[in-house]
């Protein structure tokens, strides 16, 4: 069920990003006076077609990975001689130009509407208060101590740690000063203090910027209380509770929650004798984990209980409204940064200050929408919006066969004053396909690797 799930959520984001993206195409190509033969969402053989009163043919295909937008082209066939004005090829250049960014235009504000859907009811994020300092770690020789909070990183303002996270993204692969800015618990006074990078994380498949400084932010303490008991689970069957304590399994007393999870996903079938607190008096039990198979294929065992947690501070949570204009602005600004954060990893990946191995493919981006989906509609939105500006940004590489190709011999053609050769065009679109082909083979290729090595 899962497995349907992950297809079900992969699909439905790319037929809203493909459809949006065409349409895009589809709309300019329409305003410029363009005959559109086929709108396409999918590839393949057609599974459901339509045809409107303009004779544009609208298709759904088989294989969901992408679509297009065919329009009348001498160079594709003949062309009546009454329909010639409605062909592409005919079109003045900036037409063609305008139809090409069309494309990736409606993606960018696909996702400045997503992001403010996403902001209008404003949101709560947590602060970046430390919570641990790994010795001989970046964040150590910076000086940084735990009950800090970051609030800026070189200079830009960190308040909350998705604001963090994107600022050290950018860092990735990267030598020189990393400066921090502050604060101490109760204390409106900020410091500055800095640390040396070298090729930081250069490399690293999957980095993870947080601990790579040698940082754990903080996180209220999980207790050994039980907040839940699933019924029917292995922990009901042994007679737990909510609001038991745990205290010690197969004789060896429990320090953390953390303990205990490794332990029991250790065990499957496995009987765990345990004690534990109820209203004071202490009990034994014993219970079973049950096999559970996860994403990936890896087996854990599972007794069906959770942990009390402690409250989050409430000078650790920090609430954000917006009025309709201004969450408007914040949408416009994350597509912003958005946008220049894959155009940098991009340039990154190009000079090898970050892995290959960090490319994905489609089965990493349906597990990505599976897991997403399941978390709440806002994260599977906010999923939807980076990976609409992820496909605007890819659409407009200057790479034939993509629309930034095409954007390319255009503009050539703009400066020039007439087109590029046939050779020289059907030349770049062969060395295009190949660079696009290998990049999805070493996509799938990392995709495949994930799946097996978990």
């Amino acid at each position: 069920m899962d497995h349907l799930q992950t297809v079900f959520w992969f699909i439905v984001a790319l037929g809203v990003l493909v459809t949006i993206h065409e349409y895009g195409h589809y709309y300019v190509a329409r305003r410029c006076g363009i005959r559109v033969l086929r709108f396409s969402v999918g590839f393949g053989k057609v599974l459901s077609s339509w045809r409107n009163r303009e004779g544009t043919e609208f298709a759904i295909a088989a294989i969901p990975l992408g679509g297009y937008v065919k329009m009348l082209d001498e160079r594709e066939g003949e062309v009546p001689e009454h329909e010639r004005d409605q062909a592409f090829n005919n079109k003045p250049v900036l037409c063609r130009i305008a139809v090409m960014v069309a494309g990736p235009l409606a993606n960018f504000l696909l996702a400045i509407l997503l992001y403010w859907v996403l902001t209008l009811p404003g949101y709560r994020e947590l602060s970046n208060s430390i919570g641990e300092v790994k010795p001989g770690s970046v964040a150590e020789l910076a000086g940084l101590e735990q009950g800090q909070t970051i609030v800026a990183l070189d200079g830009h303002p960190t308040a909350t740690r998705r604001e963090l996270m994107q600022r050290l993204l950018n860092r990735l692969g990267e030598s020189g000063e990393i400066n921090f800015t502050v604060q101490y618990p109760g204390s409106n006074l900020v410091y500055e203090t800095s640390a040396e990078l070298t090729d930081w994380l250069k490399g690293a498949e999957e980095p993870d910027p947080i601990e790579g400084l040698g940082l754990k932010l903080y996180r209220p303490a999980i207790k050994m209380v039980l907040s839940s008991v699933q019924a029917d689970s292995p922990a009901a069957t042994a007679g737990l509770q909510k609001g038991d304590r745990l205290l010690s399994a197969d004789g060896e007393d429990l320090a953390g929650w953390d303990q205990w999870v490794d332990y029991v996903q250790a065990r499957a079938g496995q009987s765990i004798a345990i004690t534990y607190e109820r209203d004071g008096q202490q009990h034994s039990a014993n219970l079973t984990p049950k096999l559970v198979e996860l994403d990936g294929g890896r087996k854990v065992g599972r007794v069906g209980m959770a942990a009390s947690t402690e409250p989050w501070p409430k000078e650790m949570i920090i609430e954000r409204d917006y009025s309709v204009l201004e969450s408007f602005g914040v949408a416009l600004n994350r597509t912003w940064e958005q946008t220049g954060f894959v155009f940098v990893s991009l340039k990154k990946l190009i000079l090898g200050e970050i892995s290959p191995k960090n490319l994905s493919g489609p089965i990493t981006i349906a597990k990505v929408a599976g897991d997403t989906a399941k978390l709440g509609w806002q994260n599977y939105v906010g999923f939807l919006a980076l990976l609409s500006v992820f496909l605007g940004v890819m659409n407009l590489l200057p790479i034939p066969v993509l629309d930034g190709g095409h954007l390319l011999y255009y503009l050539i053609e703009l400066v020039k004053g007439s087109p590029l050769s046939e050779r020289v065009q059907q030349w770049g679109y062969q060395v295009g396909l190949v660079l696009v082909l290998g990049l999805m083979a070493v996509a799938l290729y990392n995709d495949f690797a994930r799946a097996f090595s978990s």
